[in-house]
């Protein structure tokens, strides 16, 4: 089995994607109006309008109400990354080493979801990540 993507189901997916395509780096690819993608060297990251909500389950999801997951992205420089959005999006957390060894910072979504850039900074850190 393999993680294949994360999915976001969002009320304004415009301004989602547009965060992402900001944050990433990469264009979204859009497999219909309610429907795109952003598709990393590691793993897809899926938005998807509420509107898609009835192909699942009424009620199975909802917008904008995330507060217990983190999204998270493993970046070369996340200094020069943190540099070129600090001023573009919300800032969470200002760049800080963590007690695992990794440099990051954090930000908001349009709707809420909490996403975290990180470079290894130990050399632990760097052998924990080696080879994904």
């Amino acid at each position: 089995m393999k993680l294949a993507s994360t999915r976001l189901v969002v009320s304004d997916i415009k301004a989602v994607v547009e965060f992402y395509e900001k944050l990433t780096e990469l264009t979204a690819e859009w497999l219909g109006p309610l429907f795109a993608e952003i598709v990393t060297p590691a793993a897809t990251l899926a938005i998807c309008s509420a509107e898609t909500i009835w192909l699942f389950k009424e009620g199975s999801a909802e917008a904008a109400a995330n507060r217990s997951a983190v999204l998270e992205f493993e970046v070369g420089d996340v200094e020069a990354d943190f540099a070129r959005l600090k001023d573009e999006v919300e800032v969470v957390m200002e760049l800080k080493l963590m007690p695992w060894g990794n440099k990051a910072a954090q930000f908001r979504d349009p709707e809420g979801t909490l996403v975290s850039l990180y470079t290894p900074q130990t050399q632990d850190a760097k052998q924990r990540f080696a080879g994904r």
